[in-house]
């Protein structure tokens, strides 16, 4: 695959086959995004990947504590949304509840759906990203563009992922099962696997406004 045919096939894929990774594949995948900038090269990044019985037992953990209101270490969403980020956000809920068979008000089966985030969807891998919480928001931009290329990476492998910032709130379950340091905070986790190609959530392609919509061009003649 291409840097671009990488990207552009890259989606959140929320059903998994079982087929296994091999730590090799995980191992080079993470060695690659390794390449990502960072501010005076400090790579803020830490990971703790998970397959087998050790990634059963945190989602065990996690599931045991589904619906319990908790709170990150950080803030994710603004306190209330505006546009254009309210409608894009409705949007992408109301695509994947649709696909899913789950309408409007049926809230029992939308928390249901939110609860396999707390089991990697199924993902024979299950990784936990942390960044060290003494390091400041330059860091957090660098971490960013690591984590989009261990996607990419992934995906040039022919494997797929899911970014799940649903793993914040569950920061004090984590720590306990990974024996994560309290210098650490966890950012987010990340299913790694083989898409299940039956899923219909699987079909979801998510829409993107055109360059030309959020970036202003300056010093091209003729347009």
């Amino acid at each position: 695959m291409t840097a671009e045919e990488a990207i552009a096939s890259r989606r959140s894929i929320r059903a998994y086959l079982p087929a296994p990774v091999p730590r090799d594949t995980v191992e080079r995948i993470l060695d690659i995004a390794a390449r990502a900038p960072s501010g005076t090269n400090m790579q803020p990044w830490r990971g703790y990947a998970l397959t087998g019985a050790p990634l059963k037992a945190l989602c065990d953990a996690l599931v045991a504590e589904a619906g319990t209101k908790m709170e990150a270490e950080y803030r994710y969403y603004p306190e209330a949304f505006f546009e254009p980020y309210l409608s894009r956000r409705r949007k992408v809920g109301w695509d994947l509840y649709g696909l899913l068979g789950i309408a409007r008000g049926e809230t029992e089966k939308m928390q249901r759906q939110h609860a396999k985030n707390l089991t990697f969807f199924g993902a024979p891998v299950g990784i936990i990203f942390t960044i060290d919480r003494r390091l400041e928001i330059g860091s957090w931009l660098d971490h960013g563009m690591f984590l989009g290329n261990v996607m990419t990476a992934a995906r040039g492998m022919g494997l797929d992922t899911c970014p799940q910032a649903a793993f914040a709130p569950h920061h004090r379950t984590i720590r306990a099962q990974l024996a994560i340091p309290e210098t650490e905070v966890v950012v987010c986790g990340m299913a790694l696997g083989h898409a299940d190609p039956t899923a219909p959530e699987n079909t979801l392609v998510t829409e993107r406004a055109p360059a030309a919509e959020f970036c202003a061009f300056t010093g091209w003649e003729g347009r």
